[in-house]
């Protein structure tokens, strides 16, 4: 099996600022987790004037667009976003959302792409990064399973090697709609790693992801808890973060560990401990017939005949007297 692989993912987070940014690559860094992802967002490239907002949670942008534009840095800003990444530890991985910011991404350096649910029928994003050689992970969110086998196929045509990932696109996602069984359906579906892309702001979720096997996971990151942003309500707080880390990655160890409950020879010294050997509960004459009233299970095993075995005493009659709470044997019935 190999190693979980956690993404914190900022998105928008930062809010356009470069600052912030960096203050969250700080951040993540003391998390543990493996990878930050950012979006790369080209206004220009990927939408318009006429694109309805998803949350409108400020006024301070007058359309989707403007907010867009608001979102975007230049390329010597994500070489150094990229550079800081390096520098903490952390793989620097950045969605694109047109096939600008791939161009933008091939020149800061990526090493894989991962792709949000609304691209998924986006075939000449698909296409483009199918140029890049370099592994791409599909995010199901908003995808039939006719969408993603599309873009399955799509990608296999051309040699792509990809990953996908369950997801719900609801921000946050309730409970009823976490879709965990949808991991194990993926994976069979598709014989590749599946993941699981959190938007339920709870840590509990991608440890549950992790027990229902996802290989990987991906979840959004808030510095500040108060913070207003789209996706702030699905996001995770450091703490949360660095608390899913070690819960979701103490989980996966044990997966990696099956037990057999066929062989219980390792319990050999504990079992002779723990079990019991039949004894009787009153003191009892020579001849009297046994009944279920009259006995109880002591330990240590070994001392008298094994507790599981009681029936086979029942109505036997005893060849002496015993006193009570001694062990029975079979020398004692006849």
């Amino acid at each position: 099996m190999k190693p979980l692989f956690l993404i914190a993912e900022i998105a928008q987070a930062h809010n356009g600022s470069l600052q912030k940014a960096h203050d969250y690559i700080d951040a993540v860094a003391t998390t543990g987790v493996d990878a930050i992802k950012f979006q790369t967002h080209i206004a220009d490239a990927e939408s318009s004037i006429h694109e309805p907002f998803r949350v409108k949670f400020t006024d301070a942008f007058a359309t989707r667009f403007d907010y867009w534009k608001a979102m975007e840095f230049t390329i010597d800003a994500w070489k150094e976003l990229k550079a800081h990444c390096d520098a903490a530890g952390l793989e620097f991985i950045s969605s694109p959302f047109s096939n600008a910011a791939v161009d933008l991404l091939e020149e800061v350096g990526v090493k894989r792409y991962k792709i949000g649910s609304g691209e998924v029928s986006n075939f000449l994003l698909l296409e483009k990064l199918s140029k890049t050689n370099k592994p791409v992970i599909l995010s199901s969110g908003m995808s039939s399973y006719q969408e993603l086998d599309a873009a399955v196929s799509f990608l296999k045509n051309r040699n792509v090697s990809y990953s996908v990932m369950q997801c719900t696109t609801a921000y946050p996602t309730s409970v009823e709609q976490f879709g965990l069984n949808v991991i194990q359906e993926l994976k069979e579906r598709y014989q590749v790693p599946v993941g699981f892309s959190d938007h339920s702001a709870q840590s509990a979720t991608g440890v549950a992801a992790v027990a229902s096997g996802a290989e990987f996971l991906e979840f959004h990151v808030i510095l500040d808890a108060n913070e207003t942003g789209p996706d702030a309500s699905a996001s995770l707080t450091i703490a949360h973060a660095k608390q899913l880390n070690h819960d979701a990655r103490y989980i996966h160890k044990a997966l990696q560990h099956p037990i057999t409950k066929t062989d219980s020879s390792s319990f050999t010294e504990l079992k002779q401990i723990f079990e019991k050997s039949l004894a009787v509960n009153k003191s009892l004459p020579k001849g009297h017939y046994l009944s279920f009233a009259d006995l109880e299970a002591k330990k240590p095993k070994g001392f008298g005949i094994n507790a599981f075995e009681f029936e086979k005493v029942i109505g036997k009659q005893l060849s002496r007297g015993l006193a009570a709470w001694e062990f029975l044997n079979t020398k004692d019935i006849v």
